[in-house]
């Protein structure tokens, strides 16, 4: 056969298997559905909406305006949930894992990764987002110890319940140490380091005597709230009247930090004033750095959400059979994305620089 006519044949067989190729892959004019993506593929990137900065000292924050995907009734936070004695958090003497009840028989309760419960034998952070049930039964919660040490009564509170839940995770090495790491050691070691920061910001020892170990007694102390409070004062106005916001980032010293952006804004703004006082708490601690840094322009903000958006996936699991928890790692960002398989619709998106 002659050589040119193979070659000829061979070059249109190619250009045939490429062209059923992409007939496929986009399911043009053959009536076939499109080929769906592996489960771990990039999603599509997105440009963020967002507004800002607005400043205080060294703390910048950029809020994030978008569409409510979540419908219904805005679930109480745990903190609020707490404070109605409609949660009951049990103590199980698993440093690692805790019980969490919703008696509530009306409302559901949005658990946040970070969110810190106070009593028990020793304070715990959480680290899962959880929607839980109205009238649920006890449902396993994993969890971290940011109080090394102690392992009985504090004062007056029960060893089998935890009291409270009015503090986050106010450091973003802490944040990553509880979510993404997964470490016991690692946790302690950056309590530890915040809670030399916080005394350094303060001018004060901030452990307290009631429990040197003990993060959250850290995090009461009056002059860490006290310099927390300027901050906050500060800045809380600023999601006022701003019906679209659903979240924010920010910035300490002119370096991303993280952020937090939910489902919807009225869960937003129910978080608003605790997620505020864990980032001036942050800042506060890190006010001791006097290197000045140039502000983060708005677009950076939108690049750190997309690529993190974009990152590779690192896990994906159900943590109960409503909620599932996707991670991906993109170069220096964590992301973490919890969704309400029922809803079919996300709760809460968390963007941390490492």
């Amino acid at each position: 056969m002659d050589k040119k006519y193979l070659l000829a044949f061979g070059m249109g067989a190619a250009s045939l298997a490429l062209g059923i190729l992409v007939v496929r892959l986009i399911g043009i004019g053959t009536g076939l559905p499109p080929v769906d993506p592996p489960e771990n593929a990039d999603p599509p990137r997105r440009i963020a909406n967002i507004s800002g900065p607005y400043t205080h000292k060294n703390l910048t924050v950029y809020l994030v305006h978008g569409d409510n995907v979540l419908t219904g009734k805005t679930p109480l936070t745990l903190e609020e949930a707490m404070q109605r004695k409609l949660v009951r958090v049990h103590e199980t003497s698993d440093v690692n894992e805790l019980e969490i009840e919703n008696i509530s028989s009306t409302d559901e309760v949005f658990v946040q990764a970070g969110d810190i419960v106070k009593g028990g034998k020793q304070d715990r952070v959480l680290s899962v987002d959880l929607l839980i049930p109205a009238l649920s039964d006890r449902i396993p919660i994993s969890s971290f110890c940011v109080e090394h040490g102690r392992w009985t009564a504090r004062g007056n509170e029960s060893t089998s319940e935890f009291n409270s839940a009015e503090e986050m995770l106010p450091s973003k090495d802490l944040k990553v140490a509880a979510m993404h790491s997964n470490s016991q050691a690692a946790v302690w070691d950056n309590v530890a380091k915040s809670q030399e920061k916080l005394s350094a910001a303060a001018n004060t020892n901030v452990a307290s005597n009631t429990s040197r170990s003990s993060l959250q007694l850290s995090l009461e102390n009056d002059r860490v709230r006290a310099n927390a409070d300027d901050y906050k004062n500060a800045l809380r106005s600023i999601v006022k009247s701003k019906d679209d916001v659903i979240g924010f980032v920010f910035a300490i010293g002119g370096e991303i930090n993280s952020g937090d952006v939910y489902g919807s804004n009225g869960l937003f703004e129910k978080l608003w004033p605790k997620l505020l006082k864990a980032a001036a708490i942050e800042a506060v601690a890190e006010s001791s750095d006097a290197r000045i840094r140039s502000t983060v322009a708005a677009e950076l903000i939108s690049s750190f959400l997309a690529d993190a958006e974009a990152g590779r996936m690192t896990s994906s699991q159900n943590v109960t059979n409503r909620v599932r928890v996707i991670k991906r790692q993109s170069g220096a960002i964590a992301f973490t994305e919890s969704r309400d398989t029922e809803a079919g619709a996300w709760l809460h998106r968390s963007y941390i620089s490492q």
